[in-house]
């Protein structure tokens, strides 16, 4: 047991590494991509009583990203042989209401930018290994069922792509661009993508782990607060 509890304010460098990015108050929209720092520097207050004002101003919890890893750290870690790779960003398209907000560039490019800045530029681990770190591996340890290989009589999820050609675009300045060298893919056996282009189809479905017990409702009228969850 322990009585501390993460506070990223304290955890990044200085207020340069927090990063506005989302907001509900259409009036404090062009913040966003500003740091805490550049806005507290114009408001003429502290960062700390400028994060308390923009939190009571937007109404609503304020998105930020903290800068605060290393990316020496990141490359050990990759080298790990019992680490595998996700991320934990929504998918959202590059149109329409989602650009009023910053997301993070993984949400666009977090494994592209493993395949080809890590593995293909880097060469912190062979390409396979890579692929199998975001495949078989996670699904086993996960126990989700028929899923991660190429077997006979598994969900058929493919991803056909060109090594020498991905990349990730999207940066914290430019977060909605996609991903590139990504050429055909299958979710559930349905193809998605063909020659780089979205056919329009949506076969996706919810994929549950061993522990579902399946839904449960909430007693009252209504569900109250903030928090997501996934399947």
């Amino acid at each position: 047991h322990s009585d501390a509890w993460e506070n990223l304010f304290l955890a990044v460098p200085s207020p340069e590494g927090i990063l506005l990015s989302q907001f509900k108050n259409p009036a404090l929209k062009h913040l966003t991509g500003k740091t805490l720092a550049e806005v507290a520097a114009t408001r003429g207050t502290s960062p700390e009583e400028t994060a308390m004002d923009l939190l009571i101003e937007d109404g609503s919890r304020v998105g930020t990203i903290y800068f605060m890893i290393s990316e020496d750290n990141m490359r050990r870690q990759i080298g790990l042989p019992w680490v595998s790779f996700c991320s934990d960003s929504e998918s959202s398209a590059p149109e329409g209401i989602f650009l009023n907000t910053n997301s993070h560039p993984r949400a666009f490019g977090s494994f592209a930018r493993l395949l080809g800045q890590y593995v293909r530029d880097e060469g912190l681990i062979p390409l396979e290994e890579a692929v199998r770190r975001l495949t078989s591996f996670p699904a086993h340890n996960l126990r989700i069922q028929e899923r991660g290989w190429l077997k006979p009589g598994y969900f058929a999820d493919v991803v056909v792509f060109d090594p020498a050609q991905v990349n990730a675009k999207a940066t914290y300045a430019e977060p909605h661009q996609y991903a590139t060298g990504m050429v055909h893919v299958f979710v559930n056996g349905t193809q998605v993508l063909r020659d780089g282009e979205h056919l329009g189809t949506l076969p996706g479905r919810v994929v549950r782990g061993p522990g579902w017990r399946g839904g449960r409702r909430a007693s009252g009228a209504s569900l109250r607060g903030g928090g997501a969850g996934g399947g």
